[in-house]
């Protein structure tokens, strides 16, 4: 899933050792969509590489690909949104401007070629 809008938190990171002695890390943020009704929505990123990699900051407009699981424990349920990629706006928007120097790909072509004009004998069966 995706969704985009602008970072408005950046919570403080947790971490810790699993049962299995590995370290973990996690942080989370919210980010808010824009519009008449912005909704809200609390994501985290796992691993101390990816909120490396992400490097999130608080202002930012982004495109946030997640997934969302659920859990049970004891006997009460809670929801995890995990994001698994982020993408700037202004990246994005960058990564597909076009050289100018190229006419868009919907462009009109030029006059059609009349190829009745010639003289030259069609030797072409059909």
């Amino acid at each position: 899933m995706e969704l985009s809008g602008k970072v408005i938190a950046a919570l403080e990171p947790r971490s810790g050792v699993s049962k299995t002695g590995n370290e973990w890390k996690v942080q989370e943020y919210v980010i808010e969509t824009p519009g008449t009704y912005p909704r809200r929505m609390c994501f985290d990123v796992f691993g101390a590489d990816k909120i490396q990699q992400f490097n999130i900051q608080v202002g930012e407009e982004l495109n946030v690909f997640f997934d969302i699981d659920a859990r049970e424990w004891q006997g009460r349920w809670f929801n995890s949104i995990r994001a698994w990629k982020v993408e700037r706006v202004g990246a994005v928007q960058q990564a597909s401007s076009v050289d100018s120097s190229f006419p868009p790909v919907d462009a009109m072509p030029g006059a059609p070629v009349d190829f009745t004009a010639t003289d030259e004998k069609d030797d072409l069966p059909f």
